[in-house]
């Protein structure tokens, strides 16, 4: 069960897989039969607070593929690849247990994410690559070279 956005070339929108029972729930992250597995690289958690920014992250050589199975962000991606259709294109994703997709962003795009609402979230990563320095471009969230306000949008 996958969908491909358009929105920005390349960026994949995968709604996982939830089996619950009077156990528990179990989460699906990543199976390497999934029709947009390229290769594993490593996994990481990464804990974000309420209304923290870790933002903006260029890799060079790797996809990353997040999913957020324990509180809620906002993700969100900038094409900043130069010769690409989509290039300058921001989109948006609000990520949680209840919205339990995966996101899948390729070299090139920029990403940063926003813990969202009371409690600490949980984004966890699964990148084709395993991080080595000089591998990923750092920009400040809130460079011009970005064009995003990461303040709440009301109305």
């Amino acid at each position: 069960m996958t969908n491909a956005t358009n929105h920005i070339e390349g960026v994949i929108v995968t709604p996982m897989n939830r089996i619950s029972d009077e156990r528990g729930v179990i989460y699906h992250m990543m199976r390497n039969d999934d029709p947009y597995f390229k290769q594993f690289g490593e996994t990481y958690g990464s804990w974000v607070h309420p209304g923290a920014i870790k933002a903006w992250h260029v890799h060079k050589e790797m996809t990353l593929n997040y999913v957020v199975p324990v509180g809620k962000i906002k993700l969100v991606v900038c094409d900043l690849r130069e010769g690409s259709p989509t290039k300058g294109k921001i989109m948006e994703f609000f990520m949680s247990k209840d919205n339990y997709i995966r996101v899948s962003v390729p070299p090139g795009v920029a990403n940063g994410f926003k813990g969202i609402g009371t409690e600490d979230s949980l984004v966890i990563n699964i990148p084709t690559h395993p991080y080595t320095p000089g591998e990923m471009i750092r920009i400040d969230p809130f460079s011009k070279e970005i064009n995003y306000d990461w303040n709440i949008k009301h109305g």
